[in-house]
């Protein structure tokens, strides 16, 4: 059971990041300083916070026009979900699931 709070604390608090990463460039970007660079905001939503990234992209308006993101954070989150299912639904027996 400490497992899954674990694993929900780590989910929460990298959604919570790649959300306030998408908010911190859109503000930086606004006043032309420096730039958080495009592959932290990548491997923040690979690494699970795919949501987070999501949210931030819309509500900030950020990143919208770039294809790669208006596609790729959906795509991950999509990929992400389907491993979560299979690994939920394996016959083989894993000791967090």
């Amino acid at each position: 059971m400490e497992v899954l709070i674990i694993l929900t604390l780590y989910l929460a608090i990298i959604n919570i990041a790649a959300f306030a990463a998408m908010g911190i460039d859109k503000l930086k970007a606004k006043k032309r300083a420096w730039r958080i660079p495009e592959a932290t905001l990548f491997l923040l939503v690979i690494f699970g916070g795919s949501l987070g990234g999501i949210l931030g992209m819309f509500l900030f308006r950020h990143k919208t026009r770039h294809w790669y993101f208006l596609y790729g954070f959906p795509l991950i989150l999509i990929l992400q979900l389907l491993a979560v299912y299979l690994l939920w639904r394996s016959p083989i027996q894993f000791g967090i699931l």
